[in-house]
């Protein structure tokens, strides 16, 4: 049988080659296909893969350029990264592409790691759109500005982003970590670089870098979705066919990290809430057989709740939490395992035995179970990825970065492969003391050392790997909402209100959302903490099932997600409901599993108390709070928090979900491959005498309005800052100016990389990596709000709050323009047809929808009120409800570090 199919997979194969080959531009050849995916090669050295799916009306467009952070030379880290932002700053015939992006409602991006650079666009199909794309990447590759004028912008902007990593204690102590593990090569240094490199690059070293590095040569487009392979390949050929190739000659790389002479270690002492302990061992290129090995044994050491550390250190009440990190990639990378601990209690104990638990795991080799979990997880995983082209489109930059793009589907197949002894050699030969970092230093006359292998060429590595067949693709489904009202089945069961929306898809796979509603103003009176322990208390187990067994269920079922929201395949889909009823009716809760979570909770409270987003978001929720403490809406400070969960006890959360839990009031809604009759049936067992004892009534805010508030919290030794604004606003979603707001803030602050904010705060100015705006509207109740939110360095809140008012004041006074207008409505309108063929957003708008008596039709007459907007309906909505003089504000930053930067007073 597995030869027929190799034979069937083959015959498919070669007839779309001889299809596309015989159609193929002058000067194209086509390279290796497999499982779906083809290869065409330039004459300038350029390559595009093809990746067509029509099953959704998207298309991803992903160019990745193989080089990263390893590729900087000394003064320079952080280099690449760096570039990536300038490369958003236009071309003389793009000079805005992020307004472009905006107009066209794409969503895009652009990422750096070790070892290569990838810029995305993900957008709603067409021809206009695409060859767009297209023809924008071929320009930027070699006309992009990189001009002085943004550098300075933007190396604050980067500088930020920087800051927001130093506030991270595991982000901290990983760049720690890579400095200390490595003595040469470049994988020492973090991508994000060193703050003074930031700071003081040349321009004239980064168009060098620029101009080696981004030419036809160097880079790998990928295409994924729906499009014509024809009219495609022939636009690709035409943008990048003509690009030179590259007289210059690449520079080669011969540093080698020795091998690794003994322990090494590294502490950060910075103020924080949390302790982590972590180790680190040199292991192979991914290239390397011992790769997937290692792989397997940090997944059996570190998974929750399966993990070995997590049984030993957690469930003991030692550490929090366990968890790996593979740093890995075309070199030698490293394998870090670390434990949280509790503030306050002790880390050495902790430190030992997690080094005890990595290192003698070779003397217990993995068992068929662990091995079996571990594959399973890898193979949904892979699924998971492969039934969505969009993924595959931009997740694929780092396989294409280690030589091939079809290593891809080499690694799932040598992973399914391996071994527990192998396994258990791979963890005896890199888990040593010599090979470790972690603690201090120790000389030592017996060494341990491990060698670590050199990366294998992958066309050795390649040579006997045989593509498999590839996914079946789904519909070509058309997401107007009138199609989706017409494709999706109402009904009840119960007390619960479904939406059905059967559909071919990819992989059959299949949506769900489920809401459960209960309970009244009065019954549910000092009960919050209640209601979200008994929330996570779900996933911890049910009566049949402890936590571990209900873990391995979900991974057999395909479940990704959680109980109300997941996904899942056609013929896992009625055991997957069935799963679901059964956690949510008779959970476990079992006591050791409450005092872990109760841990676990206070720990990340802890750890979060005295971040600045914390410490802003506290205070202006304290301050708009209008409601006595124990009311189901009422605002909670840390403090307050952490004493309820230190009070709670495992019998509230018993009675909580007695008193409560039914489904006489809720909706769920269903949207992919799946069986109608027999998911409604399955729901109708499950859920249709399902009654929550409690009597439900909406609970509704209502407005209030709150006197404006301009304050600052002090947040020490924080190299980040966090401003947030917010002003109350008396509206609802059915008033008649709800869509000229929409729009309005969609370009004063919403509209990502776009918007009056961004042009000011980060384009011009380079005061923040990240600010916008936030409408938030209500169906069922007037309190509504408007906020604005941002990260800065602590000398740069007070610009950031200067041009957030000054902004407000210029829209208020001058108004937006029709060139924005036509912007906004072409973007949140492609934006949303996008969100619209996503059926995980099908299954979550559905329910809301459900809960509100409302179809998509709803939907399509707010799209259709935001096309017929003038100019003069959104500048009115937006001055009549916006008033910067109620506009309150808070501040959370290092007042230390501001004041010192502050200048000096005359």
């Amino acid at each position: 049988m597995l030869s027929c199919l190799l034979a069937a997979a083959c015959s498919i194969g070669f007839t779309g080659v001889a299809a596309a080959a015989s159609a193929l531009p002058a000067g194209v050849t086509q390279g290796p296909s497999a499982e779906g995916i083809t290869e065409y090669q330039f004459a300038n050295g350029f390559k595009v893969l093809l990746f067509p799916d029509a099953s959704k009306p998207t298309v991803t467009v992903n160019m990745t350029y193989l080089v990263g952070s390893r590729f900087e030379n000394y003064g320079e880290t952080g280099m690449a990264h760096l570039l990536e932002h300038l490369m958003f700053k236009g071309t003389p015939t793009h000079p805005s592409i992020p307004k472009d992006f905006s107009q066209r409602g794409m969503s895009f991006n652009g990422t750096t790691n070790i070892d290569r650079t990838n810029y995305y666009e993900i957008f709603q199909a067409g021809d206009d759109n695409l060859k767009w794309a297209i023809d924008m990447e071929a320009d930027r590759m070699l006309h992009s500005f990189i001009a002085r004028k943004d550098l300075d912008s933007e190396m604050t902007v980067v500088r930020n982003e920087y800051e927001q990593g130093e506030n991270s204690p595991f982000g901290v102590l990983i760049k720690r970590l890579q400095g200390v593990a490595y003595d040469w090569h470049n994988y020492g240094k973090p991508t994000i670089g060193n703050r003074s490199d930031i700071e003081n690059v040349k321009i004239e070293n980064l168009q060098a870098f620029y101009r080696t590095y981004y030419q036809p040569d160097n880079a790998v487009l990928l295409i994924a979705g729906k499009f014509d392979q024809a009219k495609t390949l022939a636009w690709v050929s035409q943008a990048f066919g003509k690009l030179p190739k590259p007289a210059r000659k690449m520079r080669d790389f011969w540093t080698v990290e020795p091998t690794q002479d003994g322990e090494r270690s590294v502490t950060v002492r910075r103020q924080g809430d949390v302790q982590i302990v972590a180790v680190a061992y040199k292991i192979p290129s991914e290239l390397h057989p011992d790769s997937d090995a290692m792989s397997y044994a940090g997944t059996i050491l570190a998974d929750t709740p399966n993990g070995r550390l997590h049984k030993s250190l957690v469930e003991t009440g030692k550490a929090t939490a366990v968890f790996n990190y593979e740093m890995t990639g075309y070199a030698p990378g490293l394998e870090i395992i670390a434990a949280v601990v509790k503030k306050g209690e002790p880390i050495e104990p902790v430190r030992q035995a997690l080094i005890d638990g990595v290192e003698q795991f070779a003397k217990t080799p993995p068992t068929p179970e662990e091995m079996e979990r571990v594959r399973l997880a890898n193979a949904n995983n892979f699924e998971k990825l492969m039934n969505d082209p969009q993924q595959v489109g931009v997740g694929m930059s780092g396989t294409i970065a280690l030589g091939d793009w079809r290593l891809l589907f080499l690694g799932r197949d040598r992973s399914n492969k391996v071994t527990s002894a192998q396994v258990t050699a791979a963890a005896a030969h890199y888990f040593t003391r010599d090979n470790r970092t972690v603690g201090m230093f120790l000389p030592e006359d017996q060494l341990q050392r491990a060698d670590v292998p050199a990366a294998p060429d992958a066309a050795e590595v390649l040579k006997d790997y045989k593509p498999q067949q590839a996914i079946a693709d789904g519909e070509v489904f058309d997401p107007s909402q009138a199609n989706i009202d017409a494709r999706t089945q109402r009904s009840q069961v119960g007390g619960l209100k479904l939406a059905l929306l059967p559909k071919k898809t990819r992989g059959a796979s299949v949506s769900v959302k489920l809401n459960l509603q209960w309970g009244d103003e009065k019954t549910l009176f000092g009960k919050k903490t209640a209601s979200e322990l008994t929330d996570a208390m779900l996933m911890r187990g049910s009566s049949t099932l402890t936590r571990d067994q209900l873990a391995d269920e979900f991974s057999k079922l395909k479940i990704s997600g959680d109980l109300t929201q997941f996904q899942t395949n056609r013929s896992n889909l009625p055991a997957a409901l069935k799963l679901v009823a059964s956690v949510l009716k008779q959970p476990r809760l079992d006591p050791a599993e409450f005092e872990r979570l109760r841990k676990e909770t206070l720990v990340g409270l802890e750890a979060s108390r005295n971040e600045p987003k914390t410490l802003a978001a506290e205070a202006i929720a304290q301050h708009f709070n209008q409601y006595p403490p124990g009311h189901w809406l009422a605002a909670q400070t840390v403090d307050q928090q952490i004493a309820a969960i230190q009070a709670a006890t495992l019998a509230d959360v018993s009675a909580f979900h007695h008193d409560f839990y039914g489904a006489s009031q809720g909706e769920l809604a269903i949207v992919g491959d799946f069986d109608v009759a027999a998911v409604t049936k399955v729901v109708q067992e499950e859920f249709g005498n399902w009654q929550s004892a409690a009597p439900y009534q909406r609970v509704i805010r209502q407005n209030f309005d709150v006197a404006p508030l301009q304050k600052t919290i002090n947040s020490p030794d924080k190299e980040n800052g966090f401003y947030v604004a917010r002003l109350n606003l008396d509206m609802r979603d059915d008033d008649a100016d709800y869509p000229a707001m929409m729009v309005a803030n969609y370009l004063f602050g919403g509209g990502s990389l776009k918007s009056r904010l961004m042009d000011r705060v980060r384009q011009k100015e380079g005061l923040s990596y990240g600010i916008g705006s936030a409408l938030d509207i209500s169906a069922i109740s007037r309190a509504a709000r408007f906020s604005v939110q941002a990260i800065a360095a602590p000398q740069n809140l007070n610009k950031v709050d200067q041009a957030v008012k000054e902004e407000l004041a210029r829209a208020l006074k001058e108004g937006f323009s029709a060139d924005e207008l036509a912007r906004a409505k072409s973007g949140i309108l492609q934006d949303n047809q996008r969100a619209r063929a996503q059926d995980s957003a099908l299954s979550v708008g559905w329910a809301r929808l459900l809960d509100l008596d409302r179809t998509f039709a709803w939907s399509k007459q707010i799209e259709d009120k935001i096309s017929a907007l003038t100019v003069e309906q959104v500048n009115d909505a937006f001055r009549k409800h916006i008033d910067p003089a109620r506009l309150s504000v808070v501040i959370a930053r290092d007042e230390a570090k501001a004041n010192a930067a502050a200048p000096a007073k005359p």
